[in-house]
């Protein structure tokens, strides 16, 4: 989720640590830090544990935390003690490509569960790649972080290309709606979302009124809002996150604009509506993440996601479970055909992006040829009140 100004000043910041990031990998001890007699394997995640993103990032990580806690006595019995690394990129290109540097140095990691921004993933998974180091990311679905067929790039959810025109369906043959204005942040999951909607809306006939951008941080959206005013549209679209996009809606309707406020995953969250209030009414979005509770073994989950961190699950929680069971999966693959022994990183990816089959406790997971899911789903969920989560209200297949 990043400017292209950004990213191209994140990419260039990649490839000048690239060198010492290799220098530091062969320097370190690739058998890992002994602890108690055990080796210790790591996974690190990668998300934003404060600023704006910080609810959702959170998520990712606890859900990654509660696999590993509960894969512990397994790994020990085969030699080994995993260990979680949790990194925060703050949601900033420049600091997960940091990051990335420092993780990709040290050779006990051995996989990455992250990150939530495409903007982030997109230039830190260029230095896990020159790293030979595997990253799965349950949020990421800018259609860049895997079109450019990285070896070591995966994620367990669907697209933007897919969840665009999905939203685009609903708003027009569900909703109606004909006149739509489009709002987007100008980072690469906000923009590129947004334009994906754009192309599907307007060959199904809806007439686009409106194409603007906002900065992520602000907090003043009347001009923006008074040019959806003049256009009188009968539906406004919205690319982004949720602290924008709470406000967003928020101020929309003290306009007066009672109409259908519609946005992506990055609306998916308990603060979305925290931001938002009673304005949250009429409001709909197309995520990447299905209803955890609806299986018995999504309820399991999140019941023992509150038994262990007193927290709700969030929209990714679960899918940072099931991005980091498919790696430590992955990993024990490894270790199997390794008689035993510490695995390499390049035996890890090779078993990750092998998977084809791995039940998950909210999707199932088999990565194609560039690291996407094939069985990744959109759900589309409904605001009929100001509470989370949403109502869903259907999901699309590829």
């Amino acid at each position: 989720m990043l400017s292209k100004k950004a990213l191209s000043i994140a990419m260039t910041a990649t490839l000048a640590l690239g060198f010492l990031s290799g220098c530091a990998s062969s320097s370190s001890d690739s058998s890992g830090d002994s602890d108690g007699g055990k080796q210790v394997i790591k996974i690190v995640t990668q998300s934003p544990l404060s600023g704006g993103s910080a609810t959702l990032g959170e998520a990712i990580k606890l859900g990654a935390q509660l696999a590993i806690d509960q894969q512990q006595d397994k790994f020990a019995d085969l030699g080994f003690e995993m260990k979680l690394e949790a990194q925060d990129d703050q949601g900033d290109p420049k600091k997960g490509v940091a990051n990335a540097q420092l993780v990709a140095a040290d050779q006990a990691v051995l996989g990455v569960v992250g990150h939530l921004n495409s903007g982030v993933s997109i230039p830190a998974s260029e230095v896990y790649e020159n790293n030979k180091l595997i990253s799965i990311s349950p949020a990421s679905t800018a259609t860049d972080f895997t079109d450019r067929n990285l070896e070591t790039v995966s994620r367990v959810v669907a697209r933007d290309d897919f969840q665009g025109p999905a939203g685009a369906e609903y708003a027009i043959n569900t909703l109606g709606a004909k006149k739509i204005f489009i709002i987007q942040d100008k980072t690469a999951y906000g923009s590129g979302l947004a334009e994906a909607f754009r192309g599907a809306a307007e060959e199904m006939g809806a007439e686009i009124v409106g194409f603007e951008g906002i900065t992520v941080g602000e907090k003043d959206f009347n001009g923006v809002l008074n040019q959806v005013t003049s256009k009188q549209p009968d539906m406004i679209y919205y690319g982004g996150l949720y602290a924008e996009g709470g406000i967003l809606v928020k101020q929309a309707r003290e306009k007066g604009l009672d109409i259908p406020f519609m946005g992506g995953d990055g609306l998916d969250s308990s603060a979305f509506v925290e931001i938002a209030g009673d304005a949250v009414k009429n409001t709909f979005l197309t995520s990447v993440a299905g209803d955890t509770t609806k299986t018995e073994e999504g309820t399991k989950f999140a019941d023992d996601y509150k038994a262990a961190f007193n927290k709700s699950i969030e929209s990714y929680s679960a899918y940072a479970y099931d991005s980091a069971g498919v790696l430590l999966a992955g990993i024990e693959k490894a270790i199997e055909e390794n008689d035993g022994k510490m695995p390499t990183r390049e035996a890890v990816t090779e078993a990750v992006r092998g998977t084809q089959d791995y039940k998950g406790v909210v999707t199932e997971v088999g990565f194609d040829e560039k690291g996407d899911n094939k069985y990744a789903k959109i759900f589309i969920y409904k605001f009929d009140e100001a509470s989370y989560p949403a109502t869903l209200d259907g999901e699309i297949s590829q």
